[in-house]
């Protein structure tokens, strides 16, 4: 569906246009045209094609999504695909956005996420300095918008970790943490393909041969390429605090399990001794010693209580009871 058309010039906003009249302002050269659309029919996307004379190759990429986050050029025409990655429930939904950009139009092509980009167009319509650059600018606010998504969603995976390593430190450690560190490690490199094929696709955005649209941009790209990299190692680092988490809860199953056999070592022991001496007297022989003598069964009793006590000692004092 189509959510806007507008049509801009000098920085500033003519009018809401109609797709059928975008020819008669793409022409003019200090017009531009920008474009939104969510989740198009074919036929929507055609038309486009057809009033802005879109690359055949991008328009088929554009229709059926799930594409790796990149920038090509086709001409004059620069093609992008930006991946949204958003926290719905706890669990990542992720979006993309096409865009195409050409001299004198923006077309913005949305799928798979609700929050659109209503709020870079009503930015950009307060700063007419920075609109007067035309559909270069437009680009670059989309993909800012796009990044900067991208750091709350890193904070909330930052938070869920936390929450993990206190119940690790709790004394829950179980399969079920484990299986939330792995949860939290698959999301954290999903939101790694996101950002790491579009921080060498920024780069050449401000540095070496840049595309005209973006030609006298270079300083804000360059920003979008700081914050990716800084995104790229908070991203690394949660990465490796997960596998020393993992690593941690899985000593501490270890150790858990280690009391356990001591407590049970120290339990055999103290049910060994008795049965050691039961057993011998329970041979039966005619001639062992003390057999007929009248205290020699309260003595073997007392001889078992002594050892058991005395182990239990030890092992109280040595932390395995």
């Amino acid at each position: 569906m189509l959510i806007n058309c507008v049509a801009y010039e000098g920085g500033k906003k003519l009018a809401d246009i109609q797709p059928g009249d975008i020819h008669s302002f793409v022409c003019k050269p200090e017009c531009f045209v920008w474009v939104a659309m969510f989740e198009p029919a074919r036929e929507e996307l055609e038309a486009m094609h057809r009033e802005f004379d879109l690359p055949d190759l991008a328009v088929e990429d554009a229709l059926h999504g799930h594409q790796r986050p990149k920038i090509e050029e086709y001409g004059d025409t620069l093609f992008a695909v930006l991946q949204i990655v958003e926290m719905v429930n706890k669990d990542l939904n992720i979006g993309e956005v096409d865009v195409f950009v050409g001299r004198n139009y923006v077309l913005s092509v949305r799928s798979r996420t609700q929050h659109g980009f209503l709020g870079v167009r009503e930015r950009s319509e307060r700063e007419p300095d920075l609109l007067r650059h035309g559909a270069g600018y437009v680009f670059y606010a989309i993909t800012d918008s796009v990044v900067d998504r991208y750091f709350p969603v890193l904070d909330a995976l930052e938070v869920e970790l936390e929450e993990i390593e206190k119940r690790i430190f709790a004394g829950q450690n179980n399969r079920a943490i484990i299986e939330a560190l792995y949860t939290l490690k698959q999301k954290l490199v999903t939101l790694k393909h996101a950002t790491s094929p579009l921080l060498e696709a920024i780069g050449k955005l401000y540095g070496g041969r840049v595309p005209y649209q973006c030609s006298r941009l270079q300083e804000y790209f360059r920003d979008i390429y700081d914050h990716l990299v800084r995104l790229n190692q908070s991203i690394e680092s949660l990465r490796e605090m997960v596998t020393t988490a993992i690593s941690v809860n899985l000593s501490l199953l270890t150790i858990q399990e280690n009391e356990v056999t001591k407590r049970l070592a120290a339990c055999a022991a103290l049910v060994a001794v008795p049965t050691l001496i039961a057993g011998v007297y329970g041979m039966n022989f005619k001639n062992m010693p003390e057999l007929d003598w009248a205290f020699g069964y309260p003595l073997a009793i007392g001889i078992m209580a002594t050892i058991d006590i005395y182990l239990f000692y030890r092992f109280r004092k040595s932390k395995w009871l």
